[in-house]
């Protein structure tokens, strides 16, 4: 199957008081069409700094070197900062993890989505309220007209989710990138998130980039996984082989800090019967 996006060798450096911080080291791997691929690892190993690094989020003097960065056949190596904003929001999606800091709090829910729509494919507000009233109710918004009116901040930790869901799709983007979109939400709410995602990829083939550091989620939408540590890969396989047979001590430790392997499992059934009901 031809792959969406292919990155080889990426290495990102921040430079500090300290000294230079070798955030990411040699980081390769490559995501399917209408796939998932889940970078996991703890807090701080590296995996959000690499995801937002494919589409030019990096830190304020942040370096990055990369020997391969390709996304839909195109090189994007050595794409320019006008040529990332083209590629953001239309191409590749974003799923921020806390959406209230990343919309626009002066704004309406509905004017976000629709700018979205403005900046990448026509000048046309008619077409564009249509396009994010439609998505609305494709997330499950409850309400859609009168939500297009509200802002973030009279929108539940829900509601607020499924609209970023709904502007990271105002483009019908091949690939979205989630930076763990359910690590605020309670367990209800995550099945119902994760079970929305799957349902989105079955209806239009994207691909997905997850990240999280949850192997319950990524047991419930994975189809690869990488785990991370201190800035590298060191474990990468389909999600079923690195579950149930481990290769390393660190993805070891993970999968026992998730209370019951049952788990795994229950949470696995339920965003399936939930996407697919």
């Amino acid at each position: 199957m031809q792959n969406i996006l292919e990155i080889s060798d990426l290495e990102i450096d921040i430079p500090m008081k300290s000294g230079i911080l070798h955030a990411v080291r040699g980081v390769s791997f490559s995501i399917e069409k209408g796939k998932t691929l889940c970078l996991v690892g703890e807090s701080g190993s590296g995996k959000s700094l690499t995801a937002m690094s494919i589409i030019g989020l990096l830190p304020p003097k942040g370096i990055k070197r990369v020997s391969k960065s390709r996304f839909d056949g195109q090189d994007i190596a050595g794409f320019s900062e006008p040529q990332m904003q083209d590629l953001r929001g239309k191409a590749i999606g974003v799923i921020f993890q806390d959406p209230m800091m990343a919309f626009n709090p002066t704004m309406t829910i509905g004017r976000q989505l629709e700018e979205v729509y403005l900046r990448h494919i026509a000048r046309d507000k008619t077409k564009a309220r249509a396009k994010a009233l439609d998505l609305f109710r494709k997330v499950g918004m409850t309400q859609p007209e009168a939500r297009m009116g509200q802002y973030p901040h009279e929108l539940s930790g829900g509601l607020r989710q499924r609209a970023m869901i709904a502007m990271a799709l105002m483009c019908e983007p091949s690939l979205l990138i989630a930076d763990e979109p359910t690590t605020a939400l309670d367990v209800t709410m995550q099945v119902q998130v994760l079970a929305l995602l799957r349902s989105i990829q079955n209806d239009l083939g994207i691909s997905i980039l997850f990240i999280t550091h949850d192997l319950g989620v990524v047991a419930a939408i994975a189809d690869r996984v990488a785990v991370m540590k201190s800035g590298q890969i060191i474990e990468f396989g389909e999600v079923s082989q690195v579950l149930k047979a481990p290769s390393q001590d660190y993805t070891k430790a993970l999968i026992a800090a998730v209370p019951k392997v049952k788990a795994l499992a229950a949470v696995h059934a339920a965003v399936a019967e939930a996407a697919h009901g």
